[in-house]
């Protein structure tokens, strides 16, 4: 007779053969009651509604969210297409955040569908799903991105009210800039007869500096007889000058992110000192704050070390033979990594104080930082050798975020021009609070991402002089609030206060453990 360990694996190599199908929504019929039952019991399925499931971890807490999140789009797009066929499409608003990358989960995702009754759908974590009757869009004039029925971008931007504009500046504006040229809206424009439409999509392109697509909006609709005022629907001029002709959309959000936000840094830091004059004994100073920073950053990242762990691992007194639980080895090979890393760094924070831009330092040095981090590791077994390699080649959840990194395609346009932000930047602290934030809003790697996006924070604050900051494990709370509330609602100003706060406080060594 078979094991209960037998019978699981049993389970979860039929899960897993759904999962190598790309299955990510999960129907009751999928499974036989057995498989479903035992695997909702170990804590490898979880229920969206009735009849309806999700791949989740067992070591996740119950109620936990990350399940959910990850699997948010592929479960609606694989159960709106089982439950109406052709017959759906997201709304204009939520098709241009996915042309534009943005996949955010939203607190309530709408539909249309012509044979739609206006339902609500309750979902997991105050997610909802609502069935909006409305007109869909022909297949001509619709798209589909990871099984997601949209509006065509042209389409999407002219259904759109003005209302949307002032609502969702950001998002708007980096839809307009994947428009190539006026004959992308105009045909629709001019089919459709959308002269009030058209006089706001030419205030709108010149709000972006698109002033000659705005030109012959205007000029081809009266042409055609049509009487065209132009308004600006956005509620202020555009944060930056936007780059289009085949740029990633990535590019662009990232540019206004940092262009949105960067005042708001300015008016919640402390005026900088300017560069260090004494270099050596500010690098003596982020020595000695060593162990207490090591022990916040990796705590924060819910690696249980003491100081003495810490202590004995600078010193190159750990034997890893002495410390054989999974658990213990990987906390340690973690603190051996991050003084590998914080060596790095020190060096990095040298070049800076000698004069050299932190931009470019920062630039130049990220893939070392990283690869110290988990060289450790990789000596070990733990990590294969190809996770050095750089940046990831997957994609990537944050834990409990609604906030979904950018996709590893899009990491690879967008990491250069956020250096160049950086680099161009002339206030340290918006290169530490900004830098930080928009590092780890773009989760270039598959794990480390919060350790560096602290170590860059900290050679941005030494380019104007601020000490070397520890961010408390005593404040991951209101640390990972504040990060989720630039990342989702755009709000800067609780993570700004939160950096500027922690600059001004001298955080106190950790006595004992």
């Amino acid at each position: 007779m078979a094991t209960p360990h037998e019978k699981l694996a049993e389970s979860l190599e039929v899960l897993h053969v759904l999962q190598a199908e790309g299955r990510i929504a999960i129907r009751s019929q999928d499974l036989s009651r057995t498989h479903r039952e035992r695997l909702l019991r170990s804590g490898f399925l979880e229920e969206v509604i009735k009849g309806w499931y999700v791949p989740s971890r067992p070591d996740e807490t119950k109620g936990e969210s990350t399940a959910w999140y990850a699997s948010f789009w592929q479960f609606c797009a694989a159960y709106l297409e089982s439950l109406k066929g052709s017959d759906w499409s997201l709304s204009p608003e939520q098709s241009i955040t996915i042309h534009v990358e943005n996949w955010t989960v939203p607190k309530q995702l709408l539909v249309r569908s012509v044979k739609a009754r206006n339902n609500v759908t309750v979902l997991p974590h105050g997610t909802s799903l609502l069935d909006i009757k409305a007109i869909v869009p022909p297949v001509s004039e619709q798209v589909q991105k990871n099984g997601l029925r949209l509006f065509a971008l042209p389409g999407a931007l002219i259904a759109c009210s003005a209302e949307v504009f002032r609502q969702n500046p950001s998002d708007m504006r980096v839809a307009l800039s994947m428009i190539r040229d006026a004959s992308e809206v105009l045909d629709p424009l001019l089919s459709g007869g959308h002269s009030v439409v058209a006089g706001r999509l030419a205030g709108a392109f010149r709000n972006i500096g698109r002033s000659q697509v705005a030109d012959n909006i205007l000029a081809s609709m009266r042409a055609a007889g049509y009487d065209v005022r132009e308004s600006d629907p956005f509620a202020a001029a555009s944060p930056s000058l936007l780059l289009s002709r085949g740029t990633s959309p990535s590019v662009n959000r990232i540019r206004i992110l940092w262009e949105s936000m960067r005042e708001s840094v300015i008016d919640s830091f402390p005026a900088p000192s300017g560069l260090v004059v004494d270099a050596k004994a500010y690098l003596k100073q982020i020595e000695e704050v060593y162990v207490t920073d090591a022990y916040h950053s990796l705590s924060i990242e819910g690696y249980r070390v003491s100081p003495e762990l810490i202590e004995r691992v600078r010193q190159g007194s750990w034997n890893p033979d002495l410390h054989d639980t999974d658990k213990q080895h990987r906390d340690a090979l973690a603190a051996r990594g991050y003084w590998q890393a914080f060596q790095a760094v020190q060096q990095s924070i040298g070049r800076v104080l000698q004069g050299e831009l932190a931009g470019v330092v920062a630039d130049e040095d990220h893939a070392t930082w990283y690869r110290q981090l988990f060289a450790a590791s990789v000596e070990a077994g733990i990590c294969k050798p190809s996770d050095l390699a750089g940046y990831r080649s997957g994609s990537v959840h944050i834990r409990r975020s609604k906030h979904v990194p950018l996709s590893h395609e899009a990491v690879r346009d967008a990491m250069p021009a956020f250096f160049d932000l950086l680099r161009d930047e002339a206030h340290p602290a918006v290169r530490a609070v900004l830098g930080h934030f928009v590092f780890v809003y773009i989760h270039p790697y598959m794990d480390g991402n919060g350790r560096i996006g602290r170590f860059l924070m900290n050679v941005m604050l030494a380019s104007g002089g601020y000490p070397w900051t520890v961010i408390p494990v005593e404040k991951r709370a209101d640390y990972m609030a504040a990060l989720e509330a630039a990342s989702v609602q755009g709000e800067i100003a609780p993570f700004s206060h939160l950096v500027a706060k922690c600059v001004g406080a001298e955080v106190k060594p950790i006595v004992g453990y």
